[in-house]
């Protein structure tokens, strides 16, 4: 017995490193992906910019998204302006009422007015709100035909 303890005992094998445990086939032990980067690039970091017209129009400005934030304040001025062209709208037609025009024709007057109006401030609201996206003849150029339309035409039946 005094022999076994004065034997120095030696020390066990290492089976943290040798011995990977459970493995799937094909997998290898700490061992990087080929088909993965060793590094980061500089360029993953940052955002990704849109140009407007693409790899042809590499001289126009990146486009940035709409948020939604901004979509609500414009709606909101939106619709406060609207609030306010009613009134006007009143006015008007009250001022074409007192010039002898009839009721109906004023009336007709009134609301081509306030629809020529708001038409014209969904076009300026809009190209505040983001003209990049939104100053586009498909967009802003109808708003304003038929803003521009309806008030020469509230003009001439205000006339009658």
């Amino acid at each position: 017995m005094q022999n076994a303890q004065t034997k120095p005992s030696q020390p066990a094998p290492d089976t943290a490193g040798t011995d990977p445990g459970f493995k799937l086939p094909g997998q290898a032990a700490n061992t990087p992906q080929d088909g993965l980067p060793k590094t980061t690039p500089d360029t993953a970091t940052q955002p990704v910019e849109i140009a407007p017209g693409g790899a042809t129009n590499t001289s126009a400005a990146p486009l940035r998204d709409t948020a939604g934030r901004d979509m609500a304040i414009g709606a909101v001025a939106f619709v406060v302006l609207l609030v306010i062209y009613f009134f006007v709208r009143n006015a008007y037609v009250h001022h074409l009422v007192v010039k002898r025009v009839a009721p109906s024709a004023a009336g007709s007057a009134g609301w081509l007015l306030f629809v020529g109006m708001g038409f014209l401030s969904a076009a300026v609201v809009l190209a505040i709100v983001n003209a990049s996206r939104y100053l586009t003849p498909a967009i802003t150029g109808p708003l304003v035909v038929v803003g521009v339309v309806t008030l020469v035409a509230a003009f001439f039946v205000g006339r009658r």
